[in-house]
């Protein structure tokens, strides 16, 4: 079975410092894995302004 560099390359990693994988989830709860909060969701995609169709062009004022 084929196996590629980048996942042997992590599988070793992982067989050498076991505790990696525990602490990739610990990084993730602190990051990622939260209870969202439905009223600062509704009310961040209520004030979004609409982007121009090109940005880099500057509007005619005049």
């Amino acid at each position: 079975m084929y196996e590629s560099d980048i996942t042997r390359f992590l599988r070793e990693l992982k067989q050498r410092d076991p505790r990696l994988e525990e602490e990739q989830r610990k990084g993730r709860a602190i990051w990622w894995d939260r209870a969202q909060d439905l009223d600062t969701q509704q009310r961040n995609r209520a004030s979004r302004v609409p982007q121009q169709p090109y940005v880099y062009q500057t509007k005619d004022l005049a």
